[in-house]
């Protein structure tokens, strides 16, 4: 299978993660569809790429911007990295459309933030992060409690 043929596909599953995220969040398949299919089809085909182009002796790259620019000169690994990409972002949108819904936040309000988030990554969480803030008057996330034994 060609680099293009896997780019191609892993667009086209995570816009129909991204679909259900933006028409269908409350659907109970949503959540299933995108971490028990999609997510995990995106995660298998990156470590397929990256089991097929990664060096061990190229870590110490990753300390240095050249080093990592270096490593996207190869086709595969820019292949990887934009699955990567695809992967996080959509969980990224799953906990948006996940926590507006613990905190009763109209589902109207988190489009921009998906809109962002599948776009823009990190400003598209940003945005919903003000959202919740605004909304429920509370900058931190609740955390449920951890029993000690």
């Amino acid at each position: 299978m060609t680099n293009q043929l896997l780019f191609n596909i892993c667009n086209s599953i995570a816009m129909l993660g991204w679909l259900l995220l933006l028409t269908a969040p409350k659907w109970k398949w949503t959540g299933r569809i995108i971490i028990g299919f999609i997510i995990v089809l995106l995660a298998l085909i990156y470590l397929y790429t990256i089991a097929t182009t990664f060096d061990p002796s190229v870590m110490e790259s990753f300390s240095r911007l050249d080093g990592v620019m270096a490593l996207f000169t190869n086709e595969t690994a820019v292949l990887a990295g934009w699955v990567h990409y695809l992967a996080f972002d959509l969980m990224v949108g799953m906990f948006i459309v996940s926590n507006a819904d613990k905190n009763n936040i109209k589902h109207y309000l988190t489009i921009p933030a998906l809109l962002g988030s599948f776009m823009f990554g990190p400003a598209g969480l940003l945005l919903y992060l003000i959202i919740r803030w605004v909304k429920t008057k509370s900058y931190f996330m609740s955390y449920p409690e951890i029993k000690k034994d």
